[in-house]
């Protein structure tokens, strides 16, 4: 076994333990994606919670080229959690897990709303992942705050991209159906794609296809189909990523 393999199955080891709303399918892409970063840019997180994806995204890291993970959250929770348990706060147990993983001296808690933060944050980002508040209006504003932020040929990903949330329809119109990205893929729920100055009319078409493939993923999932079939979309798949 490769020692990247190695490490990918002591993480997931670790991670289990880790509180979250994530596969690990998603978190390898998320390792993935830091380690490949050249550290053009930094890193940022929208949305830590009690660092499930921190976590992943700073081990990619630092088997690459060690850039600083800035990680965005006020950790008071968001309003459907304070609506069912009351006030909250998760940053004393966001830095307890990101300690014991191993990844504090790349990340940098910015306790603080994605607004907030992207205020007085100036700068180039390689590498974005967006996981804050789901609702429509609150991811749209993420895409808006943090888009102009991200350097050409950077990318930007975004979690809870498929079922009911308020992020696939911001992806839909702000990633798939867009002048400004190429290349735009998917795994389990989250969406990424790279940042062009404007891409071109055979981009346009390929990120169409790859919305219909994702549409698809999606009905399969809801209907249950057999192993056979399932495991035949995912070679498709597969091909095209």
């Amino acid at each position: 076994m490769s020692t990247t393999a190695t490490e990918i199955e002591e993480i997931k080891e670790f991670i289990d333990e880790v509180e979250g709303w994530l596969s690990n399918k998603e978190g390898e892409l998320l390792y993935s994606l830091a380690k490949n970063c050249t550290g053009r840019g930094g890193i940022v997180e929208i949305g830590s919670w009690k660092g499930k994806s921190t976590i992943w995204l700073g081990k990619g890291s630092k088997q690459g080229s060690r850039i600083q993970v800035h990680a965005v959250d006020p950790h008071i929770g968001f309003p459907d959690v304070e609506e069912s348990y009351g006030k909250i706060w998760t940053f004393e147990e966001f830095k307890d897990n990101i300690n014991a993983a191993g990844v504090d001296d790349v990340i940098v808690p910015i306790v603080k709303t994605s607004e907030d933060a992207a205020r007085d944050f100036h700068d180039p980002i390689e590498l974005i992942f967006i996981d804050g508040v789901h609702q429509y209006d609150y991811v749209k504003l993420d895409f808006e705050l943090w888009f102009p932020k991200v350097l050409e040929g950077g990318i930007m990903a975004f979690h809870d991209t498929t079922g009911g949330y308020g992020a696939k329809q911001v992806v839909e119109e702000c990633i798939y159906r867009s002048r400004h990205f190429r290349n735009v893929r998917f795994a389990d729920s989250i969406t990424f794609a790279e940042k062009v100055k404007q891409n071109s009319f055979r981009d346009c078409l390929k990120n169409r296809y790859m919305l219909l493939l994702k549409h698809l993923y999606e009905l399969a999932c809801k209907l249950h189909l057999p192993k056979s079939l399932r495991m035949l979309g995912k070679r498709i798949l597969a091909l095209h990523r």
